[in-house]
């Protein structure tokens, strides 16, 4: 699959999709983001629970070339909340962004989508995912929200007379992923990359 590009989108430019698409789809700009109803209802994509699709394809979810579904592993999506949220989000992604990149593959199923992954160039590939999941961790934590939190939450701990630092963060990085219903990764990352100060 030679002819595969992905655009060059660094994070200021996925912070405004990100942006624009919360806008448009979640103007109410309540935390948790409702990412599946968003999905579901406004997207009118359909989410296909497969048992054991990680074991299959070592992944969690997947869109279809023609962006009218997201399969994801019924396991990840009856018990790990944060992880089944953050992989609709993250197909969101490919379908706001790579739309260009999926169209026409003709892959709808689990071979077909092991298949196309197979041949695409590793480069690229991991360009398209960086991508997506800047655009994901924007959507489910939006900065101005995270900002907050953080504020909120360091207030509630030093007022417990938590002076250690490493333990004020843990316990605030466990909160705001109750928060936004997300992993602890993601909120780690979110941090990192706002350069939030706690």
């Amino acid at each position: 699959m030679d002819d595969v590009f992905v655009p060059y989108k660094n994070h200021d430019h996925i912070e405004k999709v990100a942006a624009d698409f919360l806008h448009k789809y979640h103007p109410k700009d309540v935390y948790p983001t409702p990412i599946e109803e968003i999905v579901e209802f406004k997207l009118s994509i359909d989410i296909i629970p497969i048992p054991g699709l990680h074991e299959i394809i070592e992944i969690d979810g997947f869109i279809s070339s023609d962006l009218s579904n997201i399969s994801v592993d019924e396991y990840v999506y009856k018990h790990r909340q944060g992880r089944y949220r953050f992989t609709l989000a993250h197909e969101v992604g490919h379908a706001i962004m790579h739309e260009g990149v999926y169209r026409h593959r003709g892959f709808n199923t689990t071979g077909d989508w092991k298949d196309f992954m197979e041949t695409f160039p590793e480069n690229e590939w991991s360009w398209l995912e960086w991508q997506a999941n800047q655009f994901a961790g924007l959507i489910l934590v939006p900065s101005h929200h995270l900002e907050k939190r953080i504020k909120h939450h360091s207030k509630q701990i030093k007022a417990l007379g938590i002076k250690n630092e490493a333990v004020a963060m843990d316990r605030i990085v466990e909160l705001l992923a109750r928060d936004f219903v997300v992993s602890r990764e993601v909120i780690l990352r979110r941090i990192d990359k706002e350069k939030k100060k706690i």
